[in-house]
């Protein structure tokens, strides 16, 4: 036998041994453990409900604890005994080790940027004296534990670059502790600023200090699942301790009200944007720093639209709004005439949604969106247009940050085919193409050209037509017989665009499909788009991806047996329901940190927040659209549900893990059929951001081996 020929038969007989393996490993009926129930039940405006596992909501007890372990050694059991697993693993950490580059920021004289060498666990922030010069470490959160768990989770560098106020996470929460570094000697100074949340800080001009928004210390034992209400606005100057600093702003009368600082460019005023809840609605408040005495005043009131502050010349201020302007348009609010029939339109709206907006001395740049695609172009102060800015294909951009009279900037591009490439951009220069250059290309150890990404549309139930990119191997056959990942998250105007993964590249590589549906509730076409998926219209977004499965289907880029699903956060959601309202359509399901009790999701930690984009059970108009498609509530006992791997981790507490605790229990309870339902908590994580590279690595090996094996 020659020797392609050995090679052949060896590969044949182990795709064989795998099938068996896959086989024996699906057929056997899996013996989970018994979680207890108790007689709980509430009423919701004369409805009764009841809450069988409400008792693993309380996620610090002994017995939540012992259901953890239990549950973790049947799914690790299982996802080790797949043939499919540590091949898996071993690719995904070869195609994870390439270096990768932070946009550049530059503050004074030096420039500062991150990078990872592939596999180290954080990046690394580095500084130098050029984009070209040796770099130097300015943190290396690495070091900061044994396990990588603790993750640098915001910078802000002084106008002079001579200071950076940090923020570290633990073990994945959104708790933030922040502190402050010398970059010229690399050492902290004493200042300390702790509970902090869903905030960044704003220095002054002269670095004596920073803005800040924080909650009141927790009750002990409640930090990851106690309400978050009543933020507050403090200034913290530097040299003194947190319980010194002054209180700037304060809605007792509003505990839901948040606030998130902005020092103008030329430090004339402190612009406070704000917020409550998810929905993009806010006020701005304004304080003139010139008088430390100065009263904070309301610039704008309402909570009708959102504003979102972009720059300020003098005393006009410019804000990307929807006002009038579903996909949005630049305005300019005259500090000393704030009336709202003094406003001017600057930029106005287009068929393009305006995702950001960048003011640099007196040209915009404005990132918009094209069918969930970066478009950028260029507009005069007075709003006039100079032209579209060229980019390097279709994809996704990031980036265009920096001072007003920055002479340059950076951005990142990126798409599902191509890993982070960051260009320069020559602000002195008026041509485009002149201006740009590549800074930074990372490369994988991957052949991307035989990939290929395309763009199609479906139609949903009420006709609605919904985009879905697709990327494949140019060499697979569209003959129904590819295992393929649909991907979806539908809410909160989030839009998803084109970037590369690691992970997903792998699915790619091995032969899967991979396919990103644009559900409404997204941001990807402006307001319309995403209130025709809230509250009472929930309903659109499930309809929507069932819609994108379907046409998967009947375009013959899979089957239902071989189609996997996969969301998170409010994705999970997404994937809770779908998979209760059509266990038929799915051959395997991945919801992932997911809300998965609609009734109760309000009464933990930030989840209030969420009750404009969904509806609340204390609203007697909401109760009955929440109930239809809950799915913790619509698991019906006696169902053949599809394989599914339910993913959490035990310090999130933005969606705590008692929704899938309660989930997992029930559907562990209701299945009728041998299909694998199990849940896999991670620990020392959180909600995702700042997740260690092998933690990431580990947990992708588990779902595309999951997805291997069932997808059949």
């Amino acid at each position: 036998m020659n020797q392609p020929t050995r090679a052949i038969t060896s590969l044949l007989f182990l795709l064989s041994a795998v099938s068996v393996l896959n086989a024996q490993v699906t057929a056997t009926k899996l013996k989970y453990p018994v979680t207890e129930t108790t007689d709980v039940q509430d009423s919701y405006h004369g409805i009764e409900v009841a809450d069988p596992y409400r008792w693993l909501e309380d996620t610090e007890s002994a017995e939540t604890e012992q259901w953890v372990t239990a549950q973790n050694e049947v799914t690790q059991a299982y996802l080790q005994s797949l043939p499919q697993r540590e091949p898996m693993r071993q690719r995904l950490e070869k195609l994870w080790n390439y270096e990768r580059y932070g946009i550049p920021r530059r503050r004074g004289e030096r420039y500062f940027y991150s990078h990872n060498d592939g596999l180290q666990n954080q990046s690394v922030l580095y500084m130098a004296d050029s984009l070209s010069a040796e770099r130097q470490v300015l943190i290396d959160p690495n070091k900061l534990s044994e396990d990588g768990t603790v993750a640098l989770a915001g910078t802000v560098l002084t106008r002079d670059g001579s200071l950076i106020a940090y923020a570290l996470a633990d073990g994945g929460s959104d708790w933030r502790t922040w502190k402050v570094r010398d970059v010229a000697t690399g050492k902290d100074l004493e200042d300390v600023v702790h509970w902090v949340k869903f905030s960044s800080v704003a220095w002054l001009p002269d670095n004596s200090g920073f803005f800040y928004a924080r909650y009141d210390e927790p009750e002990a034992g409640s930090e990851l699942t106690g309400t978050n209400e009543n933020q507050r606005l403090h200034f913290h100057a530097l040299g003194t301790d947190q319980t010194q600093d002054p209180l700037i702003l304060k809605r007792p009368d509003h505990p839901k009200w948040g606030f998130s600082p902005v020092v103008t460019d030329d430090g004339r005023y402190l612009v406070i944007q704000n917020w409550k809840g998810s929905e993009p609605k806010s006020q701005v408040f304004v304080k003139d720093l010139r008088d430390a005495d100065s009263e904070v005043k309301p610039l704008i009131t309402g909570f009708d639209f959102e504003y979102d502050f972009i720059g300020s010349i003098d005393d006009t201020m410019y804000f990307l709004t929807d006002h009038q302007a579903p996909r949005r348009r630049v305005i300019a609010v005259d500090v000393s005439a704030p009336e709202r029939d003094h406003w001017k339109e600057v930029i106005g709206q287009s068929e393009d949604v305006i995702e950001s907006v960048s003011l640099f001395g007196e040209t915009f740049y404005v990132d918009a969106l094209r069918d969930a695609r970066s478009h950028v172009s260029r507009y005069a102060i007075d709003g006039s247009p100079i032209g579209d800015f060229d980019l390097p294909g279709v994809g996704t951009v990031s980036g265009f940050g920096g001072h007003q009279d920055a002479t340059e900037t950076f951005f990142s591009f990126t798409n599902y085919v191509t890993p982070g490439a960051i260009y320069r951009v020559d602000l002195t220069e008026d041509s485009p193409a002149e201006a740009t250059s590549l800074w930074r290309q990372s490369e994988i150890d991957l052949d991307l050209d035989a990939f290929v990404t395309e763009q199609i549309f479906c139609n949903s139930k009420d006709g609605t037509k919904i985009p879905i990119i697709v990327t494949r191997r140019k060499d697979s056959k569209l003959d129904g017989s590819n295992q393929t990942l649909l991907y979806a998250y539908g809410g909160f105007n989030v839009s998803l665009t084109p970037v590369f993964s690691p992970a997903n590249a792998a699915w790619v590589d091995a032969g899967g499909i991979y396919a990103v549906a644009n559900l409404r509730g997204g941001g990807e076409y402006g307001r319309e788009w995403h209130e025709s998926g809230m509250r009472l219209k929930k309903q659109n977004v499930f309809d929507d991806f069932i819609a994108a499965a379907e046409h998967l289907i009947d375009a013959g880029y899979t089957t239902s047996g071989r189609l996997g699903i996969r969301g998170g956060s409010n994705g999970g959601l997404l994937v809770g329901a779908v998979m209760t309202q059509r266990p038929d359509l799915f051959g395997a399901c991945l919801p992932a940190v997911g809300v998965m009790d609609m009734l109760r999701y309000h009464k933990f930690t930030i989840g209030w927040a969420w009750v404009t984009e969904y509806g609340s059970s204390d609203e007697a108009d909401q109760i009955e659209n929440l109930l239809s498609y809950s799915p913790l509530h619509n698991l019906k006992p006696g169902t053949c549900y599809p394989p599914t791997l339910i993913t959490t981790a035990d310090r999130d507490d933005r969606v705590v893990p008692g929704h899938s605790f309660k989930f997992a229990a029930a559907l562990q309870a209701a299945q009728s059929c041998d299909n694998p339902t199990l849940i896999r908590i991670e620990t020392r994580a959180g909600h995702g951001a700042g997740t260690p590279v092998s933690k990431q690595i580990d947990q992708y090996a588990d779902l595309w081996a999951f997805l291997k094996a069932n997808l059949n």
